[in-house]
């Protein structure tokens, strides 16, 4: 079995419910302190096992001499059986009279951390799970600071097996005690603390007469006042785009764009914008296989709309609503992570990002801190070891879509996946200005030269032609590399200074945008015009040139679908006129 593949099982009831409100709750704790006695003694009180499991479970036990317990109801993998741990993330339900809950079992073993990360990610609250008589392990503290890093506001510690000490209140006070120390300095405050016994039933679904001096709510009782956060359909509008389908048969000519409604809702007539590329287009119709025609949709459903107008748009594009809030946009984002890779997460290797459905080279530009999860030590070397928690910069391949963690928790969580495995999760506290860096980069350049007794304004005279930047840009799939050739012969034809750079690969994003502001702006004080094109221009990479160029120096010129990202492209142009006319028009504007 591969253990690094999310399995899912369900346990649900045979009998049917009219529960509409549900709500996601992960259970975590170190290995064998009885999370899976936990879940299934919540099974069992709350009848929703499939009729006559648990008597199935109970005879099994019998025949082969094993003594009953109730984290057996859970065992459907047979290496948890064989190993005694839970390994994969696993998803259980049952109910109460106020709700459905959909309990995530998240492994406690530490090889299995990296499961837990995609299980709590999913989850709205939390039950921590201590064993009364081994106490606060390194793991408990490891479970804790993550869960907060994945933005779980909600905590309700458990301190299981009391049955084994005793009962005893000074052991359960000692244990509170530290643990609430623990949550205080990562900023953390629990719901509640929680005396148990999983195999007893003690206070899980009814209070125990063996505790007389806890007189608070059983776990059960906890669950059904926690805030519930399906009210996320009266947040903002955000929708990561899973796809793209197009219909043809039967003249069927829909474009559907299809995803899961993280939060908020949407409406036939409402305007819809897609970041990064700001992209907008009115919503025509919602969609959803084999069901009757909506006028609206809300979050949780996985849906599809189709729009008034047209426009290109991909996968891994943050769906919003105009008039409300924006998402941030960045290509260099400051997280909290937890490291979970074999090896270490360092500077100079390439890894994937993945937010919604968003899936982005990434690399660490640099460690603000490292955290030890267990001791809280800090550190600021430049590197993160497995199962430790930091602070640190990522430099992204291109510009994300995403909400603060402060903001919206839901499109804020990512991990991040190295070699093809979850290697580390976390949640994106800001982005930092981009330009901040290259400003301080080019302040002090590698090359400095003094002004002779040629000027540039000496230059500018003698060509009878101003220096400028010609960014030719549009969607991929345009050619525009085979206008910045033509362009260059017919300036060239006509004596102007001028240079094409045309090489495949180079002027891409980032680090290449830097190296093209700098050779341009020598090209520029010798008086040339430079002429390159750049797939899908966005905001972000004019911010790059102009911390080296002037806005003056550049000129956009737009090619294809009409340029609706607010680029001040200087003349836009529909792709479907042959080569020649393009080139006169743009040279009208140059020349």
């Amino acid at each position: 079995m591969n253990n690094d593949v999310t399995s899912e099982y369900t346990l649900e009831s045979s009998k049917p419910t009219v529960l509409n409100e549900s709500m996601n709750i992960v259970i975590v704790g170190h290995v064998d302190h009885g999370k899976s006695t936990v879940i299934g003694r919540l099974l069992a009180d709350t009848q929703s096992l499939p009729e006559g499991k648990l008597d199935q479970v109970k005879e099994t036990c019998r025949r082969n001499a094993k003594p009953f317990e109730y984290a057996f109801l859970l065992d459907a993998l047979k290496e948890e059986q064989a190993q005694g741990i839970t390994i994969d993330t696993a998803r259980v339900f049952f109910k109460t009279d106020k709700r459905k809950y959909i309990i995530i079992d998240a492994p406690g073993h530490i090889e299995f951390l990296k499961n837990m990360v995609t299980g709590a990610a999913r989850a709205e609250a939390a039950l921590l799970v201590i064993d009364a008589n081994e106490g606060v392990m390194e793991n408990s503290k490891r479970h804790g600071y993550l869960l907060s890093m994945l933005g779980i506001k909600q905590v309700v510690i458990l301190v299981n097996k009391m049955d084994l000490i005793g009962y005893s209140q000074a052991r359960f006070d000692q244990i509170t005690e530290e643990y609430k120390a623990f949550l205080a300095e990562i900023g953390v405050e629990a719901d509640a603390f929680i005396p148990i016994s999983g195999f007893e039933g003690d206070n899980v679904a009814v209070s125990s007469d063996k505790m007389p001096w806890f007189k608070g709510m059983t776990v059960l009782e906890k669950l059904d006042v926690l805030s519930n956060k399906k009210d996320t359909e009266n947040q903002i509008f955000r929708m990561p785009v899973q796809g793209i389908y197009k219909f043809t048969a039967g003249g069927d000519d829909r474009r559907i764009v299809a995803g899961t409604i993280d939060t908020g809702k949407i409406r036939i007539g409402d305007e819809v914008v897609f970041y990064p590329s700001g992209k907008k287009s009115k919503v025509k119709s919602i969609e959803r296989f084999n069901a009757p025609k909506m006028l609206e949709d809300q979050a949780g459903s996985a849906t599809g709309f189709t729009l008034e107008e047209q426009i290109y748009i991909t996968r891994g594009e943050l769906a919003c609503l105009t008039g409300e809030t924006k998402p941030e946009i960045a290509s260099t984002i400051k997280t909290k992570l937890f490291w979970l890779g074999r090896e270490n997460l360092s500077t100079g290797k390439s890894y994937f990002l993945k937010i919604g459905t968003q899936k982005i080279k990434a690399e660490l530009e640099s460690v603000v801190n490292v955290l030890d999860a267990a001791s809280l030590t800090a550190t600021t070397r430049q590197y993160v070891k497995r199962h430790e928690v930091a602070e640190v910069i990522l430099r992204l391949d291109k510009e994300i879509a995403f909400d603060k963690a402060e903001n919206l928790i839901e499109t804020s969580r990512f991990v991040i996946i190295d070699d093809y495995e979850i290697s580390g999760g976390g949640i994106i506290v800001s982005a930092p200005e981009d330009t901040g860096a290259a400003k301080n980069r080019y302040a002090n350049p590698g090359i400095k030269w003094v002004e002779g007794s040629v000027t540039k304004e000496d230059r500018m005279q003698r060509s009878g032609q101003k220096p400028v930047l010609v960014l030719i840009s549009g969607e991929k799939q345009v050619n525009k590399l085979d206008l910045v050739t033509a362009l260059e012969k017919e300036l060239f034809d006509l004596g102007k200074p001028v240079l094409g750079l045309t090489s495949e690969g180079i002027f891409e994003r980032r680090e290449s945008l830097y190296k093209l502001a700098e050779l341009t702006n020598i090209l520029l004080y010798a008086g040339h015009i430079v002429l390159t094109a750049v797939d899908e221009l966005t905001e972000s990479d004019l911010k790059i040139l102009e911390t080296v160029l002037q806005p003056d120096e550049i000129k956009i010129i737009w090619i294809g679908e009409e340029n609706d990202r607010d680029i001040r492209a200087q003349l836009s142009i529909q792709d479907d006129i042959d080569k020649d006319s393009i080139v006169n028009q743009i040279k009208k504007v140059l020349l």
